[in-house]
């Protein structure tokens, strides 16, 4: 059963789809998530607190799907495209991502600012860490980048040569933006295609997942890192 804090930033979240940020209303935010306003200014403090607590929570679920799809691929190369296909499926899909892969809130989103300076903390752990301020792009970027080389790292099959690390990071970086531009101006060609070509490893870089694709192999359609292909399962 969710909490009421989990409740609340569903409903706003619900609220979000159907009003600009500026029409949604707290009693209604609460009234939805079926408890009382109180309780969601105990939570939050304020509507910015909310609006700091929903990018947060979006952060937050992004990260934890390139975690998992990190941990779900073999190989390099097709874990990065993973990746990235997922990235742009994700933003296209859910336009909170989309504002804070690129920082272009526009009208409708809640633009969310870090707490003022000398403000009384709130007594939530959770709240604190969402209004110390949402992640920026380049935060973002950096931390799939990270993930992506914790993951290829300890991914290597017996027998493959390390690659200097910082080869590995500018790869990893590399797809994370080539990621993010599709999210910022998506053109025809496949965004997995384009990760392979630019990342992709030699020969084995596969992993030895005879399902999967080679290094320089075709390219799936986009994944879904709670949905994989038939080729993953």
């Amino acid at each position: 059963m969710p909490t009421a804090r989990e409740s609340l930033l569903s409903a706003a979240l619900a609220a979000l789809a159907d009003l600009p940020w500026s029409g949604v209303r707290m009693v209604d935010v609460a009234s939805a998530a079926g408890v009382s306003r109180q309780t969601l200014y105990n939570e939050f403090g304020s509507k910015d607190g909310l609006a700091r607590a929903l990018v947060r929570r979006e952060a937050d679920a992004y990260l934890h799907g390139v975690e998992r799809l990190l941990a779900e691929r073999t190989g390099a190369a097709d874990r990065l495209v993973a990746v990235a296909e997922w990235t742009v499926a994700e933003a296209r899909a859910k336009p909170l991502l989309r504002a804070l892969l690129t920082a272009c809130w526009g009208e409708r989103m809640p633009a969310p600012r870090p707490a003022r300076r000398g403000a009384v903390l709130s007594g939530v752990p959770a709240q604190r860490r969402a209004d110390a301020g949402p992640p920026s792009p380049a935060d973002l970027v950096a931390a799939v980048r990270d993930r992506s080389v914790a993951a290829l790292e300890q991914g290597l099959p017996d027998g493959r040569t390390k690659e200097e690390p910082a080869d590995v990071a500018r790869r990893c970086e590399l797809a994370a933006r080539l990621a993010l531009s599709y999210v910022v101006a998506p053109i025809g060609e496949a965004v997995g295609q384009l990760v392979r070509t630019a990342v992709g490893g030699p020969e084995g870089d596969s992993g030895g997942n005879s399902g999967g694709d080679s290094a320089g192999g075709s390219v799936a359609g986009p994944v879904s890192a709670s949905n994989p292909t038939a080729g993953d399962r």
